[in-house]
């Protein structure tokens, strides 16, 4: 007779079997499992973008971080709301509850209005999100000057075009009311809103001070990117001669109320520094290995009693389908090691998937969870007893997730969301996107050209390949 399996804590020992679904705790008297299903607790995205319409799908194809990031300029212009909706719905029908998303708008003015839609859409696909809202007051072109740099790399007509879109940043003290705007006009209690400078790299020394008072001040968190690619690593060593984080520790950003993202190029003291603050780092494994930024030093971290980590898909997945069980699966990997005993254990990408990922969206005490239809994974062993969770990292993937409860919710049912038609909504918001095609074939020269000098003015750069 097949049972249903319930693991409460993947990695950490077996799950319990029950005969019939009524035997299970009355917390799961809703829950729709059947004979060889498995529950657990739901993973959390720890970081991405929100990307409906994926960044291949708007021509952005692989490169070097930097390189890569002018093919953003091509994203077509939907609806905040739609492009959210088929982001999250995306994520909740492979099982996943909660997201911790980097708002893309660089528009201050439209920022209230924006994040507003992004919440509705959270709330009507029925996830749990942590809302980072972008701050930055330097230009994102280059590193070392901004645009400037690029200009002896580009045509006079490509300047021209360029110098033309370059922002003008607004005030600090405006950037940190809109956010605390966004955060008092939400009442949906699975939101929970941050401050989210992009990256130091993006932020006046002003900017970050002023973050780092204001979390302290409204107990908020903070979710950032930090050295992400060997170019920012080098650039932000000359800009801080006595190491980025070191600095962030000396105005009190470093807390346990931050979160940072990828993390590559992280060195063995800043990590130690961030464990003796409590901050999270978020690992993004696939995202990184596309980007050619690198493979972040999670198990050197672990070795060390490093920082507590987490997982997140940045937008991308192992097959570009925003699957956080690969994604588990590839970090697991990735951090196996060459000895006889394994280090970097099951319990360890469970725990980062599930506890820690909780932390970075600040929802600790939250019990959602998720159905895998576990008979499918076993089908052929001959025995059936096995670890559950090495099963997991080993043949887990976003098609074998039947179920998905979120705060007593049925969230998805099957692979289909119980709130929502996703493939109108998907239709709908692809219909969006085609409608701004001529547009963007307009900006496509112009941003193949910003690549090239990207390319060529990195290039320039002491030992930097």
């Amino acid at each position: 007779m097949k049972e249903i399996r319930l693991l409460k804590s993947p990695g950490h020992g077996p799950a319990a079997r029950f005969d019939r679904l009524t035997d299970l705790p009355s917390q799961f008297g809703a829950v729709a499992a059947l004979p060889g299903d498995l529950i657990m607790p739901s993973p959390v995205n720890a970081h991405d973008h929100g990307y409906g319409i994926r960044t291949l799908d708007f021509g952005a194809a692989d490169d070097a971080l930097e390189v890569w990031i002018p093919g953003l300029r091509l994203r077509p212009r939907t609806d905040a709301y739609l492009e959210a909706l088929v982001a999250f719905g995306r994520l909740a029908r492979t099982g996943v509850g909660a997201t911790m998303h980097c708002h893309n708008s660089l528009n201050v003015d439209r920022l209230v209005d924006e994040a507003g839609a992004v919440i509705r859409a959270a709330g009507d696909v029925g996830i749990r999100l942590g809302l980072s809202c972008p701050l930055l007051d330097h230009d994102a072109w280059a590193y070392d000057g901004g645009p400037q740099r690029l200009r002896p790399f580009l045509a006079e007509e490509d300047w021209d075009a360029l110098a033309g879109t370059i922002p003008r940043y607004v005030p600090i003290q405006t950037q940190l009311d809109a956010v605390e705007a966004v955060a008092a006009a939400n009442t949906n209690p699975l939101i929970d809103v941050q401050y989210g400078p992009i990256g130091p790299q993006w932020c006046s020394n002003a900017l970050l001070e002023a973050i780092a008072e204001a979390s302290a001040h409204h107990d908020r968190r903070i979710h950032m990117h930090l050295l992400e690619s060997p170019r920012q690593r080098t650039w932000l060593d000359r800009r801080f001669p006595e190491g980025v984080v070191t600095y962030l520790d000396k105005i009190g950003f470093l807390s346990p109320r931050l979160a940072v993202a990828h993390g590559v190029q992280l060195r063995a003291d800043e990590l130690e520094l961030l464990a003796d603050r409590g901050v999270q780092v978020v690992s993004n494994p696939t995202a990184n290995l596309r980007l050619r930024s690198g493979v972040a030093p999670i198990a050197s971290t672990i070795a060390r009693g490093g920082p507590a980590f987490a997982i997140g898909l940045d937008g991308t997945g192992l097959d570009d389908d925003q699957d956080l069980w690969r994604e588990m699966r590839l970090l697991y990997l990735l951090h196996g090691g060459r000895g006889l005993s394994r280090q970097f254990t099951a319990h360890m990408i469970f725990d980062a998937a599930i506890k820690v990922g909780r932390q970075v969206i600040n929802a600790s005490e939250v019990q959602d969870f998720t159905i895998v239809d576990y008979q499918a994974l076993i089908a052929d062993a001959l025995f059936d007893d096995v670890d559950e969770a090495e099963v997991l990292l080993t043949r887990m993937r976003a098609g074998f997730a039947r179920g998905l409860f979120v705060a007593g919710r049925e969230v998805m049912r099957d692979g289909k969301l119980t709130g929502l038609d996703f493939d109108a909504a998907l239709s709908e918001l692809v219909a969006q996107a085609k409608a701004d095609l001529p547009r963007l074939e307009r900006q496509r020269p112009l941003v193949s050209a910003l690549a090239a000098a990207t390319r060529a003015y990195y290039a320039t750069w002491p030992g930097i390949d």
